[in-house]
């Protein structure tokens, strides 16, 4: 591994500093003289440290008056922003992004694949469905976690698209904490089973909006699941698949 610069080093303890709270939003960065000497570096290599935080929106600088933070969610690094979201990665509020952006991304992936999937993607996602089946049958968490995972990877790969799976890799880390906290539930894993299935089944149909529907309503259960077990939803039930917030369906649709 490469060892990394000053400034990378300099950079990584200013947003570390960040993250754990110590200058919060608005606030101002101590002076590049301060920081140079508490990291025993020269004034050059924090200016080049600061601006690289700058240059991914983390920090601003107002002339005259120093550099001060922005807060997270006006970040535009992905490592840093990730960082952020990783400290928090129990919290209902990452908890219900991350259900978003499963949302956008899955169910247009499920809908491409209708058009580009081919056998071997079928078998593998029925042999994914299989394995959750046995971990659910044998209450291992990791490996129905693992399960499930692997069922969304193939869905992913089979849209024909190489970005679409790039895309969520960024955010492995955090969508296999969410996974897991939802899985723990036996209740939550046969819903997992019983709409995999559904899944496969559509999209085998080769009927994009018959595929983009079922992971729809695969996701919206993952969603009622999170409220119910997890997120304190304001329903006994948690809301309702059909008609909660993550449903766009009117009438027929």
């Amino acid at each position: 591994m490469a060892r990394k610069s000053l400034v990378e080093a300099v950079a990584e303890d200013l947003l570390e500093r960040i993250l754990e709270g110590e200058v919060g939003a608005h606030e101002a960065l101590p002076p590049e003289a301060e920081i140079a000497r508490e990291s025993d570096v020269s004034r050059l290599t924090v200016r080049e440290a600061l601006k690289a935080l700058q240059a991914q929106n983390i920090v601003y600088v107002r002339r005259g008056l120093g550099t001060y933070v922005n807060p997270p969610d006006a970040w535009t690094g992905l490592e840093a922003i990730l960082k952020a979201a990783s400290r928090g990665a129990t919290s209902h509020q990452v908890a219900l992004r991350l259900l978003e952006v499963r949302r956008m991304v899955e169910t247009g992936s499920a809908e491409l694949a209708a058009v580009h999937v081919t056998p071997e993607d079928l078998a593998a996602m029925e042999t994914a469905v299989r394995d959750l089946e046995r971990a659910h049958e044998a209450q291992d968490l990791d490996e129905v976690t693992r399960a499930d995972m692997a069922f969304h990877d193939v869905v992913l790969r089979a849209s024909g698209n190489p970005f679409v799976p790039v895309l969520l890799a960024q955010l492995s880390q955090l969508l296999y904490a969410e996974r897991r906290a939802t899985s723990a539930f036996p209740e939550v894993q046969r819903h997992a089973i019983e709409h995999h299935r559904l899944v496969l089944e559509a999209i085998g149909t080769r009927d994009p909006e018959t595929a983009r529907k079922a992971m729809e309503a695969h996701i919206d259960q993952t969603y009622a699941d999170y409220e119910h077990y997890i997120g304190g939803g304001t329903a006994p039930g948690g809301p309702d698949p059909a008609t909660g917030p993550f449903s766009h369906r009117t009438g027929d649709d």
